[in-house]
């Protein structure tokens, strides 16, 4: 049989950690996580990473693999992700990829073409004017400096944002011309799965799940990370709006409020990107359609 990588795509909340468990338990195999933010051990529940039992009873690469102190770009996770589905192939054909960074699984898919590097003093700049002046100068200075960007990335995260004004005040070009026009050829299959719902359910289950992560524990997650704030790793939706709060920028009514707002934002995002993938097969979060769908992929 040859060697098969199934995607599991969408928006945040919409359910896609349940579905690769399930997957990776019926064929007894191990997941990669394209999730830009589950990758630092700092962060827990404002990332919904799986549970301590999950991740004990199926490995995850790229989940804890990294600390808040490194960098971490759409590049090195390519490389990562390549090595770790080799590693997963030598025992089984069959592996899972689940998250909702489009760009790190078209890296990981298509490949991408290297990024000149960047002024260090015009990072560290606007990362400073970032956390004065908030997410709203962000989306004006790339509205402005960068439209193509504006239009198609990922404009729900801060910490790409960040990185996509530094590129184009570096160079002179926009981070999405860097991107692969010529797809790598991988050396295996590819079953792409998206996950979608009403976007009245997608958006109440947002709310709930920060309502939960609050409860969890977020708030004091949050505060143990203050002296780190303006770490590239944390500009990022759950942690950004709770750092204005401990800044007595906002109310903690106003915080929560705000994440709810930007993750429902995010999603938006996400599914605007996905959906321009055409290869994408999409299902509700329901495990019994989509191992009808995947068995029959892996049978042709």
């Amino acid at each position: 049989m040859n060697k098969s990588c199934i995607i599991i795509a969408g928006p945040t909340a919409v359910g896609k950690t349940a579905i690769s468990l399930q997957l990776a338990k019926e064929f007894s195999t191990q997941i990669i996580s394209a999730d830009s933010r589950q990758c630092f051990r700092e962060l827990n529940i404002g990332v919904a990473k799986p549970d301590w039992l999950d991740l004990e009873s199926i490995f995850h690469y790229f989940i804890n693999s990294h600390t808040i102190m490194d960098s971490v770009t759409a590049a090195d996770f390519e490389k990562y992700a390549l090595t770790s589905v080799e590693e997963i192939f030598k025992d089984n054909d069959t592996a899972i990829m689940v998250g909702g960074t489009g760009l790190y699984i078209k890296a990981f898919l298509e490949g991408l073409d290297l990024i000149p590097q960047t002024p260090q003093e015009i990072r560290i700049d606007i990362i400073s004017q970032y956390n004065v002046l908030g997410v709203d100068w962000l989306f004006h200075e790339i509205k402005t400096k960068d439209p193509d960007y504006f239009d198609k990335g990922e404009m729900g995260n801060p910490q790409r944002m960040m990185r996509a004004l530094e590129v184009i005040m570096s160079t002179g070009k926009s981070i999405l011309s860097f991107q692969s026009h010529k797809k790598r050829k991988r050396n295996f299959n590819v079953i792409k799965i998206g996950l979608e719902l009403p976007r009245e359910d997608l958006y109440t289950r947002i709310n709930e799940r920060v309502d939960a992560m609050i409860t969890a524990g977020l708030i004091l997650e949050v505060e143990r990370l203050v002296s780190f704030k303006n770490l590239n790793a944390l500009q990022t939706v759950g942690y950004s709006e709770l750092f204005d709060y401990f800044d007595k920028k906002t109310s903690l009514t106003e915080a929560i409020s705000l994440i709810k707002q930007h993750s429902r934002n995010y999603a938006k995002r996400q599914m605007t990107w996905f959906k321009k993938d055409k290869e994408i097969k999409w299902f509700p979060p329901d495990i019994n359609a989509i191992m009808d769908f995947v068995n029959n992929e892996l049978t042709k």
